[in-house]
């Protein structure tokens, strides 16, 4: 049979020429149509007729085909490594079978024809859905209903069509009035309200068509815009300025909403109202005084409405209002007005002169407003003539000045009248006249007006008659039964003030009205060549105009508030901004709303004012008798702290000073014995006056720390009867910002030393001693012996002293003359005459001076111990000592009289 059987292998292995099969994807097993099986036609011959082996040829075709049964033919195919459908769908790959050749050894095999498989991999739904955008935002008109906002997507990773297509979408948020189709699309389901809710934030989850949930969700923001108004957009109602920071842009992110509207220009006015504060406008608030000294007026102005004290107390009865941050403002209702005394008024008008004010004035009430008189000049009895006055009537202000007959005898302008808004406007306003007659010039806020009308007149006929200067009405003398104010003033009034002889310049006018806060523009040379900008001169008012949208955009951005005092006044400034938008061929074309905001000024860190030094000075009588008397404060020192809470530190500051008060405590001065002055040459090239009463002294003017030091140092106390004291008391204060900030109360005693007290005492005639009648030729009594000797002892005493109290004079006169020498004092010492004693010469001058200075610092420790000693003593004790400190200067080489070693 062996032999045989070669010869019985003619016939290949036949299979199907093509096969279709499928397998899921992560697993082995193919399922082919039809299934894989090999026929031979020599079956059932051994070996020829059985089926070896199934081969597959293709490119990395991960399948192998394995035989099940060699007889019958039947195989399977399997992967021979995962399959991946999102890798790859499909496969395509030959195939042929083997037979088992002619015999054991496996020769002389034969193979079928090559047949075609395809392979489809089936799907697994392992993937969710993701979707394609982290966020999804839309904006939305409110009033509108929505086909579609927006439209969401997702997508999946399955290779199926089954589980990878997204068959729905599903808004997770709840109560949201929107819904969302199968497409993704969502849509409004109500007409949304800008007012009622600006913006919606909604979930919104994916499911494919295997219904498997996207694993996370997706948020949509959706934006509810108003109907599109045109206006301004990106500013801040409020705007936080820090004082000291310069100048801070208002709106650095605004922005003119057109639209979409064709226009041809644009005008923007930005309005900064501070009419609440001060004088409307944060100024620096001193005296006018000050002011006009700091400004270079000229001397010799007249306050008609000074602050009330005992020397000006005409202005007691006037309302004023304390709330303006230390100004000192007047309010007339209607109801008060001031005689100004006689000793006050100017009595040399002559054709130049100046009357300045600032004031704050409505509209008049009533159809046929009267007069309203600022300052008026009248017939105190008898008749009722004007002679010069300052009113309002019907929003117009009226200067009104009669000349005398003796100076003119023919018509002569009497009248100038201004009509100006600012008159009944409600605001503050620096209102300067300058008469240079018959020219008469108006300047409101620095700015220069003509009168309108000129009403000629006779002059006024002289008299005898007394005129009565008075303030906020006209005083009616004459002509009626009673005398009587008339014509009052409704408005308020400061700093009313009359300079005659002089006009006030246009450069001195512009510094007393100067503003110190205003509006800015930052970086002039960024804006755009058609932006045209200009201010009103208080800087309160700016208007912008252009033609481009955008470049006043840009220049708006630019718009800055600044205010230049280091302390200025905090609260809140409104700000008003007005906008007209013009287009081709039309006046106007949109509406641009008003904006209201405000700045809103910090406080600024509080300064601390401190006065130091030495608060009590002992010194011997004998020098306030001198010409220069003691200087209490030549030790003053004058700090300025605040705290700094950006690095939590106290800082030292330099300012200025307004005044400072030197008080007399307790019984007030006695000018036939005693004074307290300073010397006008102390104040020589300094911004400072002084005035001195019996109370004490007050130095006034807008000027730096130092320089009140040096005045205060100054300071002069002379008491020329001191036995009637033992001591003197002051107290001083200073002021920044007319009280506003004040220094801490600072205490000095001076006290005269005890023995020169007594000694003076002793000196007062009659001295009278009594002695009791005796026997002629009987010896004096032992008691009248006693008394004899200790007379003799004190008289030797006494001499001493007064020598003690002349050297010391001395020296203490050259001291405080060398301190206060200053060029061209006069101290009116001219006729004071000083004796030198000729021993004195013949020291030493610098042995006299050490041992001076060493005496001053030892005298006040040994006052108590001294008066002890003294009361303590007889008289036989006195004359010891004496005689042993003669001996022991004779034998140092010093005279007997050297006052330099008495002790008192």
């Amino acid at each position: 049979l062996r032999v045989l059987f070669p010869l019985l292998h003619f016939h290949k292995p036949w299979i199907e020429t093509s096969y279709h099969g499928v397998i899921t994807e992560n697993m082995d097993t193919v399922l082919l149509d039809p299934p894989l099986v090999a026929l031979d036609k020599d079956a059932p011959v051994p070996y020829a007729g059985e089926i070896c082996a199934f081969k597959i040829y293709g490119q990395d075709a991960p399948f192998e085909a394995v035989v099940l049964n060699h007889t019958s033919g039947e195989g399977v195919l399997r992967a021979s490594s995962p399959v991946d459908c999102e890798s790859q769908k499909e496969y395509t790959f030959i195939i042929q079978a083997y037979d088992c050749g002619a015999g054991p050894s496996g020769n002389d095999w034969k193979k079928s024809h090559k047949a075609v498989v395809h392979i489809q991999v089936d799907d697994v739904n392992e993937f969710s859905p993701v979707f394609r955008e982290p966020l999804y935002k839309a904006s939305v008109t409110e009033g509108k209903i929505y086909d579609s906002i927006l439209q969401v997507e997702a997508w999946d990773q399955d290779c199926s069509p089954q589980y990878s297509q997204i068959c729905n979408y599903e808004i997770v948020t709840t109560g949201t009035p929107f819904a969302i189709d199968r497409n993704g699309n969502i849509r409004n389901t109500e007409r949304l309200s800008y007012d009622k809710q600006q913006s919606y934030k909604i979930m919104v989850t994916a499911f494919d068509c295997g219904q498997k949930r996207a694993k996370e969700d997706v948020a949509v923001h959706i934006d509810v815009k108003p109907v599109c108004k045109p206006g301004w957009q990106g500013w801040n109602k409020r705007v936080d300025y820090e004082p000291g920071t310069g100048s801070k842009q208002l709106f650095p992110k605004m922005h003119l909403e057109t639209c979409d509207g064709p226009l041809s220009g644009v005008r923007v006015m930005v309005e900064l109202q501070t009419s609440h504060i001060g004088k409307g406008c944060d100024r620096e608030t001193y005296s006018e005084k000050s002011l006009q000294k700091l400004c270079g007026a000229a001397s010799g102005s007249t306050d008609l409405l000074p602050a009330p004290s005992l020397s000006t107390n005409w202005t007691l009865s006037l309302l004023t209002d304390s709330g303006r941050d230390s100004d000192l403002i007047y309010r007339f209702d209607g109801h008060q007005a001031a005689n100004v005394p006689d000793h006050v008024v100017p009595q040399n008008l002559t054709d130049q002169f100046t009357i300045a004010t600032w004031m704050k004035h409505g509209p008049s009430p009533g159809l046929r407003a009267e007069k309203e008189t600022l300052l008026c000049n009248s017939d105190k009895t008898e008749m009722n003539r004007h002679h010069y006055s300052l009113y309002v009537h019907n929003c117009r202000l009226v200067l009104l000045l009669r000349r005398d007959f003796t100076q003119v005898d023919t018509f002569r302008p009497a009248e100038f009248h201004w009509k100006l808004e600012q008159i009944c406007d409600k605001e503050w306003h620096y209102y300067v006249i300058n008469v240079e007659f018959p020219a008469v010039t108006l300047f409101v806020d620095g700015v220069t007006y003509e009168p309108y009308l000129v009403t000629d007149d006779w002059p006024i006929h002289t008299s005898k008659i007394d005129t009565q200067l008075t303030v906020g009405a006209c005083w009616q003398g004459g002509e009626v039964a009673t005398p009587r104010f008339t014509q009052y003033f409704h408005g308020s009034l400061s700093g009313l003030t009359i300079r005659p002889g002089r006009i006030e310049t246009q450069k001195v006018i512009s510094c007393l009205q100067a503003c110190k806060e205003g509006l800015d523009i930052n970086s002039l040379e960024s804006l755009a060549k058609d932006i045209k900008f200009h201010f009103n001169p208080a800087q309160s008012v700016l208007v912008v105009e252009g033609e481009d949208v955008d470049s006043i955009n840009t220049a708006m951005t630019k718009v800055s508030y600044i205010n230049s005092r280091q302390f200025p006044t905090p609260g809140l400034r409104r700000l008003h901004i007005t906008t007209t938008v013009q287009c081709f061929g039309e006046d106007t074309c949109l509406l641009i709303p008003d904006i209201k905001a405000v700045v809103m000024v910090l406080p600024p860190s509080e300064p601390r004012i401190t006065i130091a030094g030495s608060n009590r000075l002992v010194r011997p009588a004998g020098d306030l008798r001198g010409p220069l008397g003691v200087a209490p404060f030549k030790e003053l020192h004058i700090t300025s702290t605040f705290v700094d809470v950006t690095v939590i530190c106290v800082m030292e500051v330099m300012h200025n000073l307004d005044y400072c008060d030197i008080l007399v405590i307790g019984e007030e001065l006695n000018p036939e014995r005693e004074s307290l002055e300073i010397h006008h040459s102390a104040l020589l090239g300094k911004h400072l006056d002084a005035t001195n009463s019996t109370s004490g002294i007050s130095i006034y003017g807008v000027d730096s720390m130092a320089h009140y030091e040096q005045a205060l140092r100054q300071v002069r106390y002379r008491n020329w009867q001191p036995a009637t004291l033992t001591d003197r008391k002051f107290r001083l204060t200073c002021s920044e910002l007319n009280g506003r900030y004040t220094s801490n109360e600072f205490n000095m005693e001076v006290t005269f030393k005890c023995f020169i007290h007594c000694i003076s005492t002793l000196l007062q005639p009659p001295l009278i001693v009594c002695f009791p009648s005796s026997p002629a030729g009987a010896a004096p009594p032992a008691a009248t012996v006693v008394i004899v000797v200790c007379i003799a002892a004190l008289v030797v005493i006494v001499v001493i002293g007064v020598y003690r109290i002349h050297a010391t004079h001395q020296e203490g006169t050259r001291e405080d003359e060398e301190e206060v020498r200053e060029p061209e004092v006069d101290w009116e010492n001219s006729a004071l005459t000083i004796t030198v004693n000729p021993m004195e010469v013949m020291r030493d001058p610098l042995t006299f001076w050490e041992e001076h200075e060493e005496e001053e610092e030892e005298d006040e420790e040994q006052v108590g111990e001294m008066i002890g000693a003294e009361s303590d003593n007889t008289d036989e004790d006195e004359e010891e000592e004496e005689e042993e400190e003669v001996k022991e200067r004779e034998q140092k080489g010093t005279p007997e009289w050297d006052s330099s070693s008495i002790t008192y």
